[in-house]
């Protein structure tokens, strides 16, 4: 199956440097959209998602910070990279305090801007399936700070619907869930066609059924675990992809990118 490109979310006001920007991301194939406006990044985030977003912070109407925190309040493990040709340091310190992840001084070399998306990118999306909440909300923070964006389901059949309609790259499932149980996810989706990698999740530790479990998920964790534990199973299911194929020449660099101070 075909890797989808990362999506990259270009948010400038100058139009020349976003498009140089965009040109360099598209070579290395990304798939890159622009907004020249804070309301206009916001009203196209509210519509799709994006693996990351570079944001200007000097942006007229709502500035750089506040269309992060916009975009924040609408998807919270939204991951942004701040661009600035400016001294606003009280801003960027905000930003950071608010959950950016980086902060690209103009003018920046093509180096620094693909070292950075790279850094900043999701390593994968992961859905939680699990009845407990308090579970649910003990895992999404841990995965988060290692860098996956999290989706969560309540129910078997929750789990089936976000995973047959989203693209999904690891399944974390109770074995236990109403309406659906965590194996009867994976057997379904495995019928359909859907080979996602799956860690099963159990209050199981013996017997048949821990056994049967262990024969069809990919891998099969006991609770209570430490999360470090998850996180070494996730890496080894689904290592962090090296996107940088080559090198792009300087020449294929529009002047712009190292513009707009």
């Amino acid at each position: 199956m075909t890797m989808a490109a990362p999506r990259v979310f270009v948010v400038d006001d100058d139009r020349d440097h976003a498009e140089s920007v965009a040109d360099l991301l598209t070579l290395r194939g990304y798939d890159v959209e622009l907004a020249f406006s804070g309301e206009e990044a916001v009203a196209r985030f509210q519509q799709t998602e994006f693996d990351l977003i570079l944001l200007d912070v000097k942006l007229p109407g709502m500035n750089g910070l506040e269309t992060f925190v916009a975009c924040q309040a609408l998807r919270p493990d939204v991951r942004v990279v701040m661009m600035t040709g400016y001294s606003v340091e009280q801003l960027v310190r905000q930003a950071v305090d608010e959950g950016v992840l980086a902060v690209l001084h103009k003018p920046f070399d093509a180096a620094g801007l693909l070292d950075a998306v790279e850094k900043a990118q999701p390593r994968g999306l992961v859905l939680v399936a699990d009845d407990e909440p308090e579970f649910v909300e003990s895992l999404v923070p841990v995965l988060r700070s290692a860098g996956y964006r999290v989706h969560s389901a309540s129910d078997g059949q929750e789990a089936l619907h976000r995973a047959s309609s989203t693209p999904i790259d690891c399944l974390i499932l109770d074995a236990c869930m109403p309406l659906l149980s965590g194996l009867e996810v994976y057997l379904r989706l495995s019928d359909s066609g859907l080979q996602i990698p799956t860690i099963m999740v159990t209050g199981l530790t013996g017997g048949e059924e821990a056994q049967r479990l262990g024969t069809l998920a990919d891998r099969v964790l006991g609770k209570p675990f430490n999360p470090a534990a998850l996180l070494r199973l996730l890496d080894e299911l689904m290592p962090h992809r090296d996107r940088r194929d080559g090198i792009v020449p300087t020449a294929l660099i529009r002047p712009g990118l190292r513009g707009h101070q």
